[in-house]
Order: C-alpha cells, then sequence, then structure tokens
C-alpha cells in the first residue's frame, strides 16, 4: 500500500479531513493513527528523518482525549526539540542528533494540538506537525443552541 493510499484510507475511516479539524492546513505528510491500550491510555512514535525537516507523521490522530505516552526519535544528523502541548503546560524535549526521549501528555478535549521544534529555524523551515484529538466534547461543555448542520 503506498504513503498516499493509507493517508486516504486514514481520511475515509474518520469521515473525511475537515471532519476532525485537520482541514486543508496540513495537505501533505503521513497521518497514524496512535495504539490505544486496554487501559484507555494511548501510545505513540514520532519521528524525525534524517535530512528530511520533517515530523513522521505530521499528523497523529487520537481516537479520544487521554493519556498520550509519546516516543520521540531524530534521526537527524543535526540537534532539535519538541515542544509539545498538554493538559497545564507544554512539555519541552531537547533531541540531540540520533537521540529518543520520551513524553507522557494529556489531551483531554478534541481538537487540533500543534507542536514543533523551536530550536533555531526548525518551525520556519517546515518542523511543524499536529496531534488530533477527535471524539465530542463532554456535554457540560457543548453550547445550550439548537443543533447546527455538520458538514
Amino acid at each position: 500500500m503506498t504513503i498516499a493510499q493509507e493517508r486516504e484510507d486514514l481520511l475515509a475511516e474518520i469521515g473525511g479531513q475537515n471532519r476532525a479539524t485537520i482541514g486543508a492546513v496540513l495537505g501533505s505528510g503521513t497521518i497514524a493513527k496512535a495504539t490505544e491500550r486496554a487501559d484507555g491510555t494511548m501510545e505513540a512514535t514520532i519521528r524525525i528523518p534524517e535530512d528530511a525537516m520533517t515530523w513522521e507523521p505530521g499528523v497523529l490522530i487520537l481516537p479520544h482525549g487521554g493519556i498520550l505516552e509519546l516516543t520521540i526519535i531524530n534521526d537527524d544528523k543535526n540537534t532539535h526539540a519538541c515542544l509539545l502541548p498538554s493538559n497545564g503546560d507544554k512539555q519541552f524535549i531537547g533531541l540531540l542528533n540520533h537521540s529518543k526521549g520520551t513524553a507522557t501528555l494529556e489531551l483531554d478535549g478534541p481538537g487540533c494540538y500543534w507542536y514543533g521544534s523551536p530550536a533555531g529555524n526548525d518551525e520556519g523551515r517546515g518542523l511543524t506537525a499536529a496531534i488530533v484529538v477527535t471524539g465530542e466534547v463532554p456535554p457540560e461543555a457543548k453550547l445550550d443552541r439548537p443543533a447546527q448542520p455538520r458538514p
């Protein structure tokens, strides 16, 4: 299966590009789903390939909000960093060349959470990506208004 076909299959599974707030912003790169454990926590690995200035995958999809145990691998010859979203505060992981780090994130609400490498001009050169949490907000967070049409 080609990367393009895997991307199309995952987009179809979540209901299309706009159904999970991916939109047209991230029009290239790979998409992957986090693995869910029996206890409900999720795990995934992201990496910076050598000489690529991209995150693989460019979009990581979580089936619901909760705890994500993330492994971050820098396969590049250069030093990078990873500034990640998490409830309460962001997490920073420094990544020397050919190194690995881990982070435990809590993302409790659906939406698109951006992350990148704030080292040097990495973000300006394309080293940004997203974690997309699918699902609905809890009833207490919904607005008191009539149902709205959905795309």
